[in-house]
């Protein structure tokens, strides 16, 4: 196993072959010369991994704000992939799938992984329904909820899948029971060098099946990484092998121990109305199995309330059950409900919040 940036585990391969570091930034070239898209950044990738620079600049998703860009050692990156391999119990010549974007953490992390774990990685586009070898059985990889869904029938080729960057709806985490593919939602950011805790959706334990729908209670951090919470009741992470400071987040949490917390939501998205504290992500997940299309909660000005609750759905509002709402109580049912042809999106297809309910406030009486 490696433990420095500088060198390639011997058991690493990519697309079924294994290079040395000079091979390997040939591979590079040629993939920024004559490769698809997806391929370029590969390419670009591993031309930063093997120079001699200890940092590597990484870009934020801008889910929460502007996407911006930001210094991460490269060490940090080999001890978050040594706490994957620990917590999953990967072992060299593994076979892994790479199908997500390489411009983002989390398609860095599946190539770092593989160098650094001795993982023998098949590199497929980043597309929403993963095009890849269904006689080949993999032991590990990473996704987008959409790209997970896609792939239901072939799931039992992967043994272990951990998927993240938007939330899990309750109606995929119901298809994924039962199946033999262990399946973990990630809890993560750039800042963290992607993912710091992960939380079992499939195959849980008798008590707590009953909770399938809302998934597992909590996430539990991987090796070497403890947490808290601030004094906004915000989400403390501490984790001196990827960060000498503590990361300070904006996600309000319950937490259980040093290592188990539940995710509520983004303190920038809680909506206070009449003295009450509402996540709006608490209020979707009760909603995401009666409205087809994307959506969100936010808010608008009352005069008395201050905020009241509103819904915004992308598309036509025939995409929503008529008795969604009867699953909530009646302070969280939305006083208003608003239509747009589309959400404002960042380069990675998250749903810009504050952004879009901009383009409706004209519309507010």
């Amino acid at each position: 196993m490696i433990t420095s940036f500088k060198f390639i585990h011997e058991k690493f391969k990519l697309n079924g072959v294994h290079y040395s570091n000079e091979a390997l930034l040939r591979v590079a070239s040629n993939f920024i010369k004559e490769g698809e898209p997806y391929e370029k950044e590969v390419g670009k990738f591993l031309q930063y991994w093997l120079d001699e620079n200890e940092f590597m600049e990484v870009n934020t998703s801008g889910s929460t704000g502007t996407p911006k860009s930001i210094k991460i050692k490269k060490q940090a990156m080999v001890n978050s992939a040594l706490a994957t391999g620990e917590f999953f119990d990967l072992k060299p010549s593994d076979k892994a799938l790479h199908c997500l974007p390489t411009w983002f953490i989390a398609g860095k992390m599946m190539l770092v992984r593989a160098m650094v774990l001795g993982l023998e990685l098949d590199l497929e586009a980043p597309t929403a329904h993963p095009d890849f070898n269904i006689y080949r059985a993999y032991n590990f990889c990473a996704m987008v909820p959409l790209q997970l869904d896609n792939i239901l029938k072939d799931f039992n080729l992967i043994k272990t899948i951990i998927v993240g960057g938007a939330p899990v709806s309750t109606a995929l985490i119901e298809k994924l029971q039962g199946i033999d593919s262990h399946v973990y939602e990630s809890y993560g950011m750039t800042e963290t060098v992607t993912h710091i805790a992960l939380k079992k959706l499939n195959n849980l334990p008798p008590s707590l099946r009953g909770k399938a729908k809302q998934s597992a209670e909590s996430f539990k951090t991987l090796p070497n990484i403890s947490i808290s919470k601030d004094e906004r009741g915000c989400l403390v992470i501490d984790a001196p092998k990827l960060s000498e400071e503590k990361i300070i987040t904006n996600d309000i949490v319950e937490v259980y121990s040093e290592t188990e917390f539940k995710w509520l939501g983004r303190i920038d998205n809680v909506i206070n109305s009449g003295g009450l504290k509402f996540f709006p992500e608490q209020i979707e997940a009760k909603l995401q199995d009666k409205i087809q299309a994307r959506f969100f909660i936010a808010s608008k000005p009352h005069d008395t309330l201050g905020e009241q609750l509103i819904l915004l759905i992308e598309g036509d509002i025939e995409s929503m059950d008529p008795s969604a709402f009867s699953s909530l109580k009646r302070n969280e049912r939305p006083k208003n409900i608003f239509t747009l042809k589309q959400f404002a999106e960042t380069a990675s297809g998250k749903v810009q919040r504050k952004k879009t309910v901009a383009l409706i406030s004209h519309n507010w009486s």
